[in-house]
């Protein structure tokens, strides 16, 4: 088992900048990659950034040039830097760990999430 810990997001403006910490502990040797994902209200829950053990990253269109993950490196933490925050950046956003060996982009192809946290970008 893993368990995954989000810091507090909060409330920023639009144009401001915002970093999430995840806390890993537990079984964290089978994790392969620790995601990001966000979910906005009447939305469905969408893959935001992944960051996989060789050191490897990907970002989802929308986000690619204003945010940057990366991992602490001993694994057990993982960080979302997200600058240039708009309204639409808008969702409780969830750190999520796979044990695939294959990139994975989407919600069922990770096996621990974490609680989420909202970030509100205000206008």
């Amino acid at each position: 088992q893993v368990q995954l810990v989000e810091s507090e997001g909060g409330l920023v403006q639009a144009g401001g900048s915002l970093r999430l910490s995840c806390a890993a502990s537990g079984d964290t040797f089978s994790v392969y990659a620790l995601g990001w994902f966000r979910q906005a209200p009447g939305k469905e829950r969408e893959f935001v950034a992944g960051i996989w053990r060789g050191g490897g990253t990907y970002y989802a269109d929308s986000v690619k040039g204003r945010f940057t993950v990366d991992r602490a490196y001993d694994w057990m933490t993982a960080y979302l830097q997200m600058n240039s925050l708009k309204r639409e950046d808008t969702a409780v956003y969830f750190c999520a760990a796979t044990t695939a060996t294959t990139r994975a982009l989407r919600v069922s192809e990770y096996d621990y999430w974490g609680q989420g946290t909202q970030v509100t970008v205000s206008s």
